[in-house]
């Protein structure tokens, strides 16, 4: 066996070991935040991506209160599946950071987002401004002026790993609707999955809709959290301006472990 061979093999093995000991991590993560006996943690990084001015000065004025919503949401919808925890979610803001997160690949193959997912949670090891105690989700607020007329690239949140990247604007009247994009991706690292048709962002009925069997059926009147829009017509949808427009649906609640 040649040298190179023997290399190549060596690699391999230590790639799946890795694998496998960040997926049993990521198992017993998952586990543990979702069986809701104690509240979790989330610290959000607000980051000046567009490395504006008035952006810099929006995050300057940021508190936790900011995102006061975001426990009084969740805290709401857990009351109404039963738990009885009185906070399930504790948000807290670290100070900001000075750079943005490793990009996902552009239609990247399977080991191609596997090695991203690494390389973002060993980015955000590396990169942790927070000094309190251990998140339990970490979420990258990426914040942009909304003077630049800009379309935001889509956030994400990763179940394994427990980490969100979520992109938002630098401005109070966006605040609230940041909010809701940050829980958004906050229930996918519980495992929530998305509830709307990749293709056309429209909510997908039954699951994706709030309240599924109203009648008439359209408008609804507020946003499964995981469908991500408000169903106004057959072909049109609007993004909730707060999260007082929004519910956990009985599907989503199921994947958190709301529902057992």
């Amino acid at each position: 066996m040649s040298q190179r061979t023997l290399w190549g093999k060596l690699r391999l093995t230590i790639l799946i070991l890795v694998l496998l000991v960040v997926a049993l991590n990521a198992w017993l993560s998952r586990v543990r935040s979702t069986d809701w006996q104690e509240s979790l943690w989330v610290v959000i990084y607000p980051i000046n991506s567009d490395q504006r001015a008035d952006t810099q000065q929006f995050i300057n004025g940021l508190s936790d209160k900011d995102f006061d919503d975001i426990e009084q949401f969740v805290s709401r919808e857990a009351k109404r599946y039963g738990i009885v925890l009185d906070q399930p979610v504790e948000v807290y803001l670290a100070p900001p950071l000075p750079k943005d997160p490793p990009k996902p690949p552009e239609q990247s193959s399977i080991l191609e987002s596997v090695i991203w997912s690494l390389h973002l949670r060993y980015w955000a090891w590396n990169n942790n401004s927070w000094q309190g105690p251990s998140a339990d989700v970490q979420v990258y607020l990426r914040l942009f002026s909304p003077r630049n007329h800009q379309v935001l690239e889509h956030s994400l949140g990763l179940q394994k790993g427990m980490v969100g990247v979520v992109n938002g604007f630098a401005s109070k009247d966006y605040q609230r609707q940041n909010d809701f994009i940050i829980v958004h991706e906050l229930l996918h690292t519980l495992g929530a999955t998305d509830k709307y048709d990749l293709h056309n962002n429209q909510p997908i009925w039954p699951e994706g809709y709030a309240d599924p069997n109203l009648s008439p059926l359209l408008p609804q009147l507020q946003a499964e959290v995981m469908g991500g829009r408000i169903p106004v017509e057959k072909r049109f949808s609007v993004i909730p301006s707060s999260l007082e427009d929004v519910v956990v649906g009985d599907e989503t609640a199921k994947e958190i472990n709301w529902i057992k």
